[in-house]
């Protein structure tokens, strides 16, 4: 039975560890403990893999440039609102 099991429920038992292992913020002996844990427990790999596809797409949406029209609209559009306002 995984540590999981024992606890009945990962979520709230690891979810924070999870986290700060995907941070890089373990001490080694953490950090083995997790990388043990994610081994022997398909729940918390799982989850693990989610959250790494998670944590790709918003890095790799924080790295693309918004099209030069959308800025231009979006600005011209901040430019109407301050001229009604005045």
């Amino acid at each position: 039975m995984s540590d999981c099991q024992s606890l009945g429920d990962c979520e709230d038992a690891r979810i924070e560890r999870l986290y700060e292992y995907l941070d890089g913020a373990l001490s080694h002996d953490d950090l083995a403990e997790i990388q043990e844990h994610l081994q022997g427990c398909p729940a918390c790999a799982e989850e693990h893999d989610l959250e790494c596809v998670i944590r790709s797409v918003v890095k790799r949406s924080c790295t693309e440039a918004a099209p030069a029209t959308l800025k231009a609209s979006i600005l011209e559009r901040i430019s109407q609102i301050q001229s009604v306002e005045h």
